[in-house]
């Protein structure tokens, strides 16, 4: 019993060593093991088998404590009860250490197993925000892009605006020459009128006046 506890015992501080210290692909052999033995039935087991320790490593002390006080009352203890109580001590040291790697083993290998997570998330997000950076990148570039464009097509409008009033006044300009040209066209017509009205008159006078030198 004592020489499994001893093998336990060192088994156990070689997992938690190896847990501690990463020695190449060791650390993640014994991650996987744990893993495994934590899936299915093995809790299950595990407890029991934690549970009969805690059973015997109970058992142990009540022996050594029967022990000692059998030693009390008697004065002394007798050499076979001194060989009994070593053997309990030693048993239930060897049970409560290992009892307590086990324990200190569980949760480092919960905590690691965090841990890893915790760094595949941040792994996964430092992905993710390289991407949203190579993104706002190009959203940037494109933004930029933009923007020139639409400073080219202001320019552009800028000009057509100012061709457009450029147009608008000569345009404003060629309708008053316009109105200017059918006023005096009007004046032209109204004084044509006036003279071709004083032409029949001078006709009509001349045409009185040879008519008069005939009748005389």
């Amino acid at each position: 019993m004592i020489q499994l506890l001893f093998v336990v015992l060192f088994v156990e501080g070689l997992v938690a060593f190896l847990m501690l210290v990463k020695v190449g692909p060791l650390r993640e052999l014994v991650m996987k093991s744990l893993d495994q033995v934590k899936m299915g039935k093995g809790p299950a087991t595990v407890k029991t088998i934690a549970g009969t320790m805690s059973v015997i490593l109970l058992s142990s002390l009540m022996s050594i404590v029967k022990i000692q006080n059998k030693g009390a009352k008697l004065g002394t203890m007798s050499p076979m009860d001194q060989v009994l109580w070593r053997t309990h001590l030693l048993e239930a040291s060897l049970m409560g250490f290992t009892l307590f790697l086990g324990f200190v083993i569980d949760r480092m290998h919960h905590y690691l197993r965090k841990l890893i997570n915790i760094r595949s998330k941040v792994g996964v997000s430092k992905e993710e925000v390289e991407k949203l950076e190579k993104e706002k990148q190009l959203l940037k570039e494109k933004e930029e892009k933009v923007s020139k464009e639409i400073t080219t097509l202001q320019n552009e409008l800028s000009k057509l605006t100012d061709e457009v009033t450029k147009l608008r006044t000569e345009s404003q300009e060629k309708d008053k020459k316009i109105e200017t040209a059918d006023s005096h066209v009007v004046a032209l017509q109204k004084q044509a009128a006036d003279l071709l009205l004083e032409y029949d008159r001078l006709l009509e006078d001349n045409q009185n006046l040879q008519n008069q030198a005939t009748r005389r």
